[in-house]
């Protein structure tokens, strides 16, 4: 056999397994795939909302801190194994210049949150992770974020990082905790405490509308937690209708509720009350438990049926 066709014969094998390790990852993802889903630049940057972005020139990056891709995401899994046969020429032709020790021009990442996300370069990031290369040259961008996120983790896992870092500002900012001695105003979603905060601050402007006295924040905090959130939890808890929102928290139902309550009022009059907005909120937001889980099980057999297609 020739070096040519024994090389051609090693990256066809080298291909074959990574394919192998990509399809073995989807399997035991079945019932979760986002967590073998390579993530997106794109999303992250929704998430983080970096503030600037700052050329930081060639750089040795560890291979093991590059988690995700700007535009190529759906075409490797979580780890950078190809998930698909199209890319097998490319993938090859990469993995054959290592093979022969042929230098490849550096690839470029973004930095955000400390982990790199590729501009170019995925299908040489795909093969150094494949062969257990540690660093690989790159042309590095970075965007600004106090958020650090962990190599290894899943979007769903950086949202919840996210959450908790906004939820640890919040409560420093405003001492919410400690003027309420309530430590559990919780969310599912980013950027819910920004709601709250400008639920309070409406609601401190309105108590303090025709007053020479203004109260304080720390009075109006209190108000807006007495006579606002809690009413609301407590329609939340007389209706069991969390049982309807699995995965959520009573804090997204309040948000939710609030802003649904405002439309009903828009077109009933402020005289619609609060204790009345729970069956309709149900009728038009809800969800039984047994057709949740119907549409899961729907959604993931669609998604097999492309995956097939494709």
């Amino acid at each position: 056999m020739s070096d040519l066709s024994l090389t051609n014969s090693v990256t066809d094998e080298d291909f074959s397994k990574a394919r192998h390790k990509a399809l073995f990852n989807e399997v035991q993802h079945f019932l979760n795939p986002d967590e073998a889903t390579l993530i997106s630049f794109s999303d992250i940057k929704k998430l983080l909302k970096p503030e600037n972005e700052v050329y930081k020139g060639m750089q040795v990056v560890p291979v093991r801190l590059i988690v995700g891709s700007e535009g190529r995401y759906k075409d490797f899994d979580n780890r950078f194994f190809p998930k698909s046969m199209h890319l097998k020429a490319r993938w090859e032709h990469i993995d054959m210049a290592h093979i022969n020790d042929i230098a490849l021009p550096p690839i470029s990442l973004y930095e955000l949150g400390g982990v790199y996300f590729v501009r170019d370069g995925n299908h040489r990031v795909s093969v150094a992770k494949a062969k257990g290369i540690e660093f690989i040259d790159a042309e590095i961008v970075s965007l600004q974020s106090e958020i650090k996120l962990r190599p290894g983790d899943s979007l769903a896992r950086m949202t919840k990082q996210v959450i908790q870092y906004e939820k640890r500002v919040f409560y420093t900012e405003t001492g919410f905790g400690d003027v309420t001695d309530f430590w559990n105003l919780d969310f599912s979603v980013p950027g819910q405490y920004d709601v709250i905060y400008n639920h309070i601050l409406t609601h401190k402007y309105y108590i303090n509308m025709n007053k020479s006295d203004e109260i304080g924040m720390d009075k109006a905090m209190i108000s807006w937690f007495m006579t606002v959130y809690l009413p609301v939890i407590n329609i939340i808890n007389k209706y069991h209708i969390m049982r309807f929102f699995r995965h959520r928290t009573k804090s997204d139902l309040y948000v939710w509720m609030i802003k649904y309550w405002d439309e009903i009022k828009n077109k009933f009059g402020n005289d619609f009350p609060l204790d009345d907005i729970a069956a309709p909120f149900l009728k038009t937001y809800g969800e039984s438990p047994f057709m949740h889980f119907i549409h899961k099980i729907k959604g993931l057999l669609f998604k097999k049926k492309i995956k097939i297609q494709n």
